[in-house]
């Protein structure tokens, strides 16, 4: 790492953040052109194959993350990143030609790889820039993951314009050629305007780079970033079928709201480096994961209907019944009063509610004409309480999540120069790794707690489950560092 940043130093930044940013958009090309293609029955794909097409490139592009991360501290970020690039376009272009499931899980495990960009824009970029402003640096390149949130937005447009809104459903076949040529065009660039660099690690043998990954620290730092970067790649798919699942909005609707924890997400993360360079990484976690605890707990109260009996009305003397209307039933020559029901049940599913709601209402059980008895049932009283967390609300709260983990995400790499000075490309590497793999697992976890539980908002229950062990491993870790190097300063802390 060098004493101070400079034009070249900016220069490489902004190719390496232009990069990331085209790869990341490729990366989560599927989410979009799966759905599209299952949708219009273009392939005859079931939610089976779907799902591994969607959870194939995320996949690749987690589990080659160390060792990118290993070749760019070797032999630096611009021959491997230009490399990437130019080799990653190639199953990209050749995904415009299959007809099969295979060939396309084939493509999607070739161009799924220009996920590992990200460990080679964090070793590249942090051996450009001193260590007080790598936070600063490594937030603004992680602000790339904002191309999740430009594919979600273009590609459908692309696709809708490409087919002719449906009309030449063959038409897509361009949609994978337009990404291809952007990865080809950016080898290029990158590999003529940047300019190379490598750390002084980069003469260890490959045995010795490995030796950072024993420190505990490492897979402490995955933990959270699995949280903050996984678990993003996961809900940044699995956010549509659950507006469309749990609010029933058209799936166009569904993606743009989406698009509203995506997109912050990643451009909050250049702020997110320079909060954590102001103010350290350590106090910015400690925000991160206490805010993502309290937002994902707010956000397990699912959507319910509850009726239970409530006040009914009994004759108080025998008779014949004469008359019976939702606001009254008359018994002879008396009127028993009923609570008409005001709201119909599907009227509140489209108010701003923030608190629950009470409905009571009386329904008659007898007919004109029936004799009754004295004390008999007249009419059973119900009440109603529904609690809806309003598609606005939601969409608010989980844009606050996305920022929250934005900052983290910047937070969580700006630990790694400080303790690996050195390593970057290695640590960052398999932090990325433990990261990446959580955008794979996670909706598969959160399919099953779906079908298990039935509750759309069971993944927010995994969530907070995730958040609390995260903020308690970090609480616990930073009072044993302090009693050892601070003894006095531990009450502070723990108060």
């Amino acid at each position: 790492m060098q004493k101070q940043a400079t034009s070249e130093s900016h220069r490489v930044l902004f190719l390496n953040t232009l990069a990331f940013t085209i790869c990341f958009a490729a990366w989560m090309l599927n989410g979009v052109l799966v759905t599209f293609l299952s949708t219009n029955q273009v392939f005859n794909w079931g939610p089976v194959e779907t799902g591994w097409l969607l959870g194939i490139p995320v996949l690749t592009g987690s589990i080659f993350r160390l060792p990118a991360g290993m070749l760019t501290d070797k032999f630096g970020g611009k021959p491997v990143f230009a490399t990437l690039l130019l080799l990653c376009a190639i199953p990209m272009y050749l995904l415009s030609t299959v007809n099969s499931f295979a060939g396309f899980a084939l493509c999607s495990f070739g161009f799924g790889l220009v996920g590992v960009s990200f460990s080679i824009g964090i070793a590249f970029s942090s051996v450009w820039y001193p260590r007080e402003k790598q936070g600063t640096a490594l937030g603004i390149f992680g602000a790339g993951n904002a191309g999740a949130a430009l594919t979600t937005l273009i590609a459908p447009k692309l696709l809708n314009i490409l087919t002719q809104s449906g009309a030449n459903p063959e038409g897509w076949r361009m949609l994978p050629k337009y990404y291809a040529a952007m990865l080809f065009l950016m080898g290029i660039v990158f590999f003529v305007f940047s300019i190379n660099k490598k750390p002084s690690s980069s003469a260890k043998h490959w045995v010795d780079m490995l030796k950072p990954l024993k420190n505990i620290r490492v897979w402490r730092f995955g933990l959270y970033y699995f949280l903050v970067f996984g678990c993003f790649v996961g809900f940044s798919q699995w956010l549509v079928p659950y507006f469309v699942g749990a609010y029933y909005l058209p799936l166009v609707t569904a993606g743009i709201l989406a698009s509203c924890f995506s997109f912050p997400s990643g451009v909050i993360r250049a702020i997110g480096g320079w909060m954590s360079d102001k103010w350290g990484a350590r106090k910015v976690m400690y925000w991160v994961m206490g805010s993502s605890t309290v937002i994902c707990l707010m956000l397990i109260v699912p959507k319910m209907e509850i009726y239970s009996p409530g006040q009914a009305v009994v004759a108080v003397r025998p008779g014949i019944v004469t008359g019976v209307n939702p606001r009254a039933v008359v018994v002879g020559d008396k009127s028993y009063s009923l609570i008409e029901k005001q709201v119909d049940v599907g009227d509140f599913d489209e108010k701003l509610m923030v608190f629950p709601r009470k409905q009571v209402w009386q329904e008659s059980v007898v007919e004109v004409g029936q004799k009754v008895e004295r004390k008999q049932l007249l009419a059973k009283g119900v009440t109603r309480i529904y609690f809806q967390a309003n598609v606005w609300i939601f969409a608010f709260l989980i844009f606050l999540l996305g920022t929250a983990w934005g900052i983290g995400k910047a937070a969580v790499y700006r630990h790694i120069p400080d303790y690996f000075p050195e390593d970057v490309g290695v640590v960052g590497g398999m932090v990325g790794v433990l990261g990446g793999l959580g955008g794979f697992f996670c909706p598969i976890i959160f399919g099953y707690l779906l079908k298990g539980t039935g509750l759309w908002t069971s993944c927010w229950m995994f969530m907070f489950v995730l958040s609390l062990v995260c903020l308690w491993w970090m609480h616990v870790v930073i009072v044993r560092m302090m009693a050892k190097k601070h003894p006095e300063s531990v009450s502070l802390i723990e108060n």
